[in-house]
């Protein structure tokens, strides 16, 4: 989804050995009237470590686990206060999210505004209007031996959490799954089915600890937003729960060292098996939201018009920086005859006759980033745009013809403003060719036949799909999102990130007495027993199911 992190060689935080020391001592007190906790120093301050510490970010870890295990994240209201606080954040920090957007990648407001603002804006809200129901035991059918007893699905947090962001999407794709990192968690007042009780949420019998604590750890790609979060996120959250770190490849591979309960780690596949390897040294689970080349078929039979802006719009949004764009069209060679036009027409529409000039195009990230783009325009033909402005970072919308499965765009993901287009002979052909590739994270299908779409979605594997349109699939927080294979791990979005950082733990609590029942169980055993225990335990197949 990103390419590999880059050094920024910022200082890292200190370990449980060191000595953190403020880097503003008039301040200890944190930066918006905070409590002055040590979590806080050693997030914003330098280190002093005379002890030869092995890992700089062990006691920044130890600090949160130990806030985890005191309870504090808890309480309902607790959780409800830190995600309303986020709405703040977003709320009040608006204008500085667009404007390190703009100086990051050019990203134009609009587009900023809806992504990294509107999305995580509505995340926010479906989970604060839904999170009472979410986080409740579930209750799940018995069998004739349990029946007198309550089984249930606990909704526990991991612990200690990891959230990895990218460059594309920094503010979106951080506050996302931090949005479920901390609503994860059950009903903190536990009652068993059956018993009757009035209790306070802030009384409850059990001090067992639920929320996750986060270190959150923006890309530092992203410079201008990376800063924005690690200067602002904690004036909105609570210092000794939740971090953030700055650092580059070298520092993150430090602390990826350290034991977490989960990692969440959105970017490129190459990164993302270094992080899984990490991860297995603590068989610690993870999500990896990575990406891939998505294909998008166009059959003979659809408008092309809508075709070509509907493509267009999803190619070119964040100047194709974007890891759900759609990465080639597949089509028949009579169909590129006719996309071409309707495309040129499109992007003018778009981005006028010079999108350079248009205040609605973004820019490429980074120097590494362009060059590796532009060294992708020598594949086919180039048939509309190819104007590139190295100083500028700007690389025009740009659609290449004749493209082969062979050339160097067709070899990874291209990541930026270039629609490569392969020509096949039928649908029956693009579909052998995207399966004999890795699984992507999208499949985008057009066509005015229902019939064709729908066998577009029958026979093939893709982390997500959508007919006649692109991206708009994952704006639904009722649909998850995720890869599958070398597109990803996990899902999340909604109530699945809610999930994603929930351990559903199974539990049956039982009668003491009625000891009787219990005798069929134990030895010495017999036939007559376990004809008894097979009627209670055993479950017998229906009758066969019929799809309509």
């Amino acid at each position: 989804m990103q390419q590999p992190l880059e050094l920024s060689g910022q200082q890292p935080p200190g370990c449980g050995k060191c000595i953190p020391v403020c880097s503003d001592p008039g301040n200890a007190a944190g930066c918006c009237g905070g409590s002055g906790s040590s979590i806080e120093s050693v997030r914003k301050g330098p280190v002093m470590c005379s002890t030869g510490c092995e890992n700089p970010f062990a006691g920044l870890v130890a600090l949160l686990r130990a806030a985890w295990l005191s309870g504090k994240t808890r309480p309902l209201e607790y959780r409800v206060a830190q995600l309303e606080a986020l709405g703040r954040f977003l709320e009040e920090k608006k204008q500085e999210i667009l404007e390190a957007s703009a100086l990051d990648m050019g990203k134009p407001s609009f587009e900023a505004y809806l992504t990294e603002i509107l999305l995580c804006k509505n995340e926010l809200n479906n989970t604060l209007n839904n999170l009472c129901h979410w986080m409740k035991d579930e209750h799940v059918s018995k069998n004739l031996m349990t029946q007198l007893d309550s089984a249930f699905i606990r909704k526990d947090p991991y612990g200690v959490v990891l959230i990895i962001g990218p460059w594309n999407y920094p503010v979106n794709l951080i506050l996302g799954p931090l949005i479920g990192a901390i609503a994860a968690g059950e009903d903190p007042c536990w009652v068993p089915q059956g018993l009757v009780v009035t209790v306070s949420l802030l009384s409850c019998p059990l001090h067992l600890p639920t929320g996750n604590c986060v270190v959150i750890k923006p890309s530092e790609k992203a410079k201008n937003t990376e800063r924005l979060l690690a200067e602002s996120l904690g004036c909105y959250l609570d210092s000794d729960c939740f971090a953030v770190v700055t650092a580059g490849v070298q520092e993150t591979s430090r602390l990826l060292e350290n034991k977490f309960d989960y990692i969440f780690f959105t970017g490129s596949p190459s990164v993302g098996r270094v992080v899984m390897a990490a991860a297995a040294q603590h068989l610690t689970p993870v999500t990896l939201e990575l990406g891939g080349k998505n294909p998008c078929y166009v059959s003979d039979t659809c408008d092309v018009r809508s075709v070509a802006r509907r493509v267009a719009w999803g190619r070119f949004f964040n100047a194709g920086q974007t890891c759900l764009a759609p990465d080639y069209v597949l089509c028949t060679l009579e169909m590129q005859e006719k996309l071409m036009p309707a495309l040129r027409e499109a992007i003018t529409e778009f981005y006028g006759s010079n999108p350079r000039e248009s205040p609605d195009f973004g820019r490429i990230v980074g120097q590494k980033e362009f060059q590796r783009i532009r060294a992708l325009l020598c594949s086919g033909r180039v048939a509309i745009g190819g104007q590139t402005d190295e100083k500028d970072l700007y690389i025009a919308p740009t659609v290449l013809a004749d493209v082969l499965p062979s050339d160097p765009i067709m070899q990874e993901e291209i990541f930026g403003p270039i629609l490569p287009i392969v020509v096949v002979a039928s649908m029956d052909e693009a579909i052998d060719f995207i399966n004999e590739r890795p699984r992507p994270l999208a499949v985008y299908a057009f066509s005015s036949d229902c019939k064709v779409v729908a066998q577009v979605l029958e026979r093939m594997s893709s982390g997500g799909f959508c007919g006649n349109d692109t991206l708009t699939h994952m704006t639904l927080t009722s649909l998850p999102f995720g890869g599958i294979g070398c597109s990803g791990l996990g899902k999340y979005h909604g109530k699945f990130t809610f999930d994603t950082f929930t351990h559903q733990r199974g539990c049956l609590h039982r009668n003491l007495g009625l000891e009787a029942l219990n005798t069929l169980r134990y030895p010495p055993y017999s036939q007559q027993k376990l004809g008894f225990l097979m009627a209670a335990f055993e479950i017998k197949r229906k009758g066969t199911c019929t799809l309509l």
